[in-house]
């Protein structure tokens, strides 16, 4: 029986793997620059994180989720997206003791059961950060500026960011009265996940992807000019902030985000490089979330995007990802004595930093040189019984074809000088 990687899945070859390597350690980069420390979480939770943490009116929680009883009867799921788990990571580590914020980024794996299609994978990954313990404007107004950063640095230009104000719990309770009083005479005509989110969550209508829906809802009132005082001060300091920072940004007030947690500051990053449009990044602040899920009242704001969908985005608007090179050393070897000492040779270079490798398949003298030539070796170490003997190597620049004759005892220093 032929066995097939699962639907949805994929795997990163070395053809593609350096790309990975490079846009991680960039973001890595980047949210040092920032001062952000790295978080790693475990790939499952308990289903319960989740159901508190994203919403059970969401569509992660009601139709997306990887769930399952594990032998011991508790209720796991392989994580949807990365706040929850760092949420509670956070409470449970008790890292609300130490001084604030703390200012965490993660790059992790997760899993979604929804149709696969070019940049959504049911496996996929996710960069994000998590900021705990600062009400301040100035931290959301960061947050965006660091993703602006990392997209600058990878090479994206004509980028877009969306930000909105979608209130707090107090002005969210006037605003949803007016929100179900608009809906009430077109609910017969909403699909049946929005029926039912009338009463639970009315605010998550406006996140209906239904075009019958979104029609319906097009002139639905904006929570953003139904803000208590409050939230309007701190939307206003964003937008300072982001001033300051000569950081460029369009209001829009339809933005909500799909989560039920965000408060306040909703974002989304658009990509405009094709002519059509991508979301790219978004994320907000989630001021109660710390407390939903049995920690202190603490406010947090962060963002996700998804690595697939970034590189499809690079890929799309041919942007090129610098590819690793080749190894420093390829040992050419003609007889068994030179096979042996170039064991010997292969260890010392190594523990000099320096990369190499030889043949481990018995190819020919002139299969051994092209295979040198495909992996891209810098220079090629050739050495046969009668050079052993002589204590001596060839030594030859791939690229100028240059080949001078070495000691075996300097190889290490000729080769860290010319490397």
């Amino acid at each position: 029986m032929e066995i097939k990687a699962p639907r949805g899945t994929k795997d990163v070859l070395p053809v593609d793997s350096y790309k990975w390597i490079y846009v991680e350690n960039l973001f890595r980069k980047v949210c040092n620059l920032f001062g952000y420390e790295e978080i790693r979480t475990p790939i499952f939770e308990h289903t319960e994180l989740f159901k508190r943490g994203v919403g059970e009116t969401t569509d992660i929680v009601q139709k997306e989720m990887y769930s399952f009883q594990d032998n011991g009867g508790r209720e796991i799921t392989l994580k949807p997206e990365g706040t929850a788990g760092a949420v509670r990571a956070f409470i449970e580590n008790k890292l609300y003791a130490n001084t604030q914020p703390t200012k965490l980024y993660y790059i992790t794996p997760c899993f979604r059961y929804e149709r696969p299609q070019a940049g959504r994978l049911r496996q996929f990954h996710q960069f994000g950060v998590e900021v705990f313990g600062s009400e301040s404007p100035s931290i959301d107004s960061e947050v965006m500026a660091l993703a602006m950063e990392f997209f600058k640095r990878v090479g994206l230009q004509k980028l877009e960011l969306r930000i909105n104000s979608i209130g707090c719990p107090s002005c969210r309770r006037e605003y949803n009265k007016k929100l179900k009083e608009y809906l009430s005479e077109k609910l017969d005509k909403l699909c049946k996940t929005c029926q039912d989110r009338y009463e639970r969550n009315p605010l998550r209508i406006l996140d209906c992807k239904n075009e019958t829906c979104k029609l319906e809802i097009e002139n639905a009132p904006l929570m953003i000019d139904n803000i208590c005082d409050d939230c309007k001060e701190h939307f206003e300091k964003v937008k300072n902030y982001l001033d300051s920072m000569g950081v460029e940004y369009t209001v829009d007030p339809k933005i909500v985000r799909g989560l039920d947690y965000y408060t306040k500051t909703a974002f989304e990053i658009i990509s405009n490089d094709i002519g059509a449009q991508s979301t790219v990044c978004g994320g907000g602040r989630y001021d109660g979330l710390v407390e939903e899920l049995g920690g202190p009242k603490i406010s947090g704001i962060g963002f996700g995007m998804g690595i697939e969908r970034l590189l499809l985005t690079l890929e799309n608007n041919n942007i090129q990802i610098p590819k690793k090179d080749g190894i420093d050393i390829f040992i050419v070897t003609i007889g068994q004595k030179a096979e042996n000492e170039s064991f010997k040779i292969l260890k010392k270079l190594r523990e000099n930093n320096i990369s190499c490798d030889k043949d481990h398949i018995g190819r020919s003298v002139k299969a051994q040189f092209k295979y040198s030539n495909k992996v891209n070796a810098k220079f090629t170490i050739v050495l046969g019984d009668d050079e052993i003997d002589k204590d001596v190597a060839s030594l030859k620049n791939m690229e100028t074809s240059e080949q001078i004759e070495i000691k075996l005892s300097e190889i290490v220093d000729v080769l860290k000088n010319r490397l």
